[in-house]
């Protein structure tokens, strides 16, 4: 039996981005992405360097995300960068991740969120967590009408970010299917 699948998104619950701008949470620790303005190869049109992006991730994260009995999968606009950003700064593996390709932001006119399509598809029938800060109910309706298995969309508030009854509420999902957690 292979492992259910957790689509996990940075933005929201690793980087409670939402929360006062002047103080950290608490147990997280400051990481500063560089960042480039403009199109390389564009004519006319030069990469200007602007403020690295502030993200605050806590260190203590990425072992219990890796406890919890799950296929860990990026699902978020950081794609590949992920794993070059966020994943060393949590102790995580290299993790594959979901390319939005043409869906990136792309708005729908019933109100679901352009993840959830890829995602169902993604999933392609496996059991699975959404951990984000954006799905609403019309994504809890496509998810429940278009894919076959059990899934749980995970709501974190990105003032706060993923906390002990979010890492609660995954592990008694995982459990529920018959995946076996660890302690770390």
């Amino acid at each position: 039996m292979s492992l259910p699948l957790l689509f996990l998104d940075v933005d929201g619950p690793l980087n409670p981005y939402a929360a006062k701008p002047e103080k950290r949470p608490e147990g997280h620790t400051t990481l500063r992405v560089p960042r480039e303005n403009g199109v390389a190869g564009e004519p006319g049109r030069l990469r200007t360097r602007t403020r690295p992006l502030r993200v605050w991730l806590n260190p203590d994260h990425g072992r219990a995300l890796l406890a919890l009995g799950y296929e860990i999968c990026w699902a978020t606009t950081w794609m590949s960068d992920a794993n070059k950003w966020i994943g060393p700064a949590l102790g995580l593996p290299e993790l594959p991740f979901v390319d939005f390709g043409d869906a990136l932001f792309n708005e729908r006119p019933d109100g679901v969120h352009w993840k959830s399509e890829p995602l169902v598809e993604y999933a392609n029938g496996r059991p699975f967590a959404w951990v984000d800060d954006e799905q609403g109910e019309a994504d809890h309706a496509h998810v429940a009408a278009n894919h076959r298995a059990l899934a749980l969309l995970h709501h974190v508030n990105p003032r706060i970010g993923l906390r002990n009854d979010d890492f609660t509420a995954l592990a008694a999902f995982a459990a529920s299917i018959g995946t076996p957690t660890h302690t770390p």
